[in-house]
């Protein structure tokens, strides 16, 4: 499940953004970025007008806004972003509005790896487009671009349905009609979030589908499910099969002594914790598989720069202490 990289071609300047009509009007994906600029012609103080409501603003007038639906920005991204745009220039403008709390500064609606990858190569005036928006607005606006440009993980997509749900008071057909997806996709999306974080974290790290992800929604061992699907490459068909199978079982097996439900209760809680106590040792998430009938078992290990590479290699290498 790798992320989409915004290389910032012209070809999404129109087709892979959004329209959000006024309050009170029917909302939907319809007329792509052009229609905000286009519908915006009010003068920005101290700005430098390029046409059609777009403004030249400096970097540092910009903040990042705490509705930004996308958690994870990858180094390697920002920096291939940041070569387009030494090469290019910021194709598309950002898409701003008024800071909520500081004056003649601006907050982030979309466009906040552009501005990230702009600074990253020392530009200091960036195209933007102002827009009055509220929280709600504001938040559709996000997710609806990251959405089209595939820029979510799976994760960050189900949060994001989830807070327009909980915290905007949006039915689930209300949140479909806005992002342009079925019902039955907000649904199933949401549901990715009742999944354990480990799982959670597979569909972040991009190991993990959200297809399989659905087939694991209601499974008690989701976890160890998961991270077979890994280790054997299972199709979302096969974890399908699998996941039914297991259903099956279990419902013929309802009636075994309580031990046994005691005995696979009790490994499972020891591996957690030798999992927590490895964590805490390395100081990067650790996983265990572990097959009770023949001993075996696998470790997993991850972590997410190379400077947690270079410290756990430097640990594995060295010798033991006497």
């Amino acid at each position: 499940m790798a992320k989409k990289t915004d290389n910032e071609s012209a070809n999404t300047d129109t087709s892979s953004s959004t329209s959000i009509l006024g309050r009170g009007q029917e909302r939907g994906l319809g007329r792509g970025l052009a229609s905000l600029i286009g519908a915006n012609k009010e003068q920005l103080p101290h700005a430098t007008a390029s046409g059609s409501g777009v403004r030249t603003v400096p970097v540092a007038w910009l903040y990042p806004s705490t509705l930004q639906p996308r958690r994870h920005m990858t180094d390697d991204a920002l920096a291939a972003l940041a070569q387009s745009i030494q090469e290019h220039g910021v194709v598309q403008p950002i898409v701003v509005r008024p800071h909520p709390s500081i004056e003649e500064r601006y907050e982030i609606i979309a466009g906040e790896r552009r501005w990230r990858a702009a600074q990253k190569i020392q530009r200091h005036e960036v195209p933007v487009v102002i827009r009055e928006m509220d929280d709600e607005e504001a938040f559709e606006v996000a997710v609806v671009e990251n959405v089209q440009r595939a820029d979510l993980d799976a994760v960050e997509e189900a949060l994001a349905y989830r807070k327009m749900v909980d915290e905007f008071k949006h039915s689930q057909e209300q949140v479909a009609k806005i992002i342009g997806k079925s019902r039955a996709h907000i649904a199933n999306m949401i549901r990715l979030l009742t999944l354990p974080a480990e799982v959670q974290e597979m569909l972040i790290e991009g190991v993990l589908t959200a297809g399989h992800a659905r087939a694991l929604v209601g499974v008690s061992d989701a976890v160890n499910l998961a991270r077979q699907i890994v280790s054997q490459g299972l199709s979302v068909r096969a974890v399908e099969r699998l996941v039914a199978k297991r259903r099956a079982d279990k419902t013929k097996d309802k009636n075994k002594p309580a031990a046994t439900t005691h005995t696979a209760k009790g490994s499972e809680a020891d591996i957690q914790q030798l999992e927590r106590s490895l964590s805490l040792a390395l100081g990067l998430s650790v996983s265990l598989t572990h097959n009770s009938e023949t001993g075996s078992g696998a470790v997993r290990i991850i972590w997410r720069t190379t400077e947690q590479f270079d410290a756990l290699h430097s640990r594995l290498m060295s010798p033991p202490s006497t």
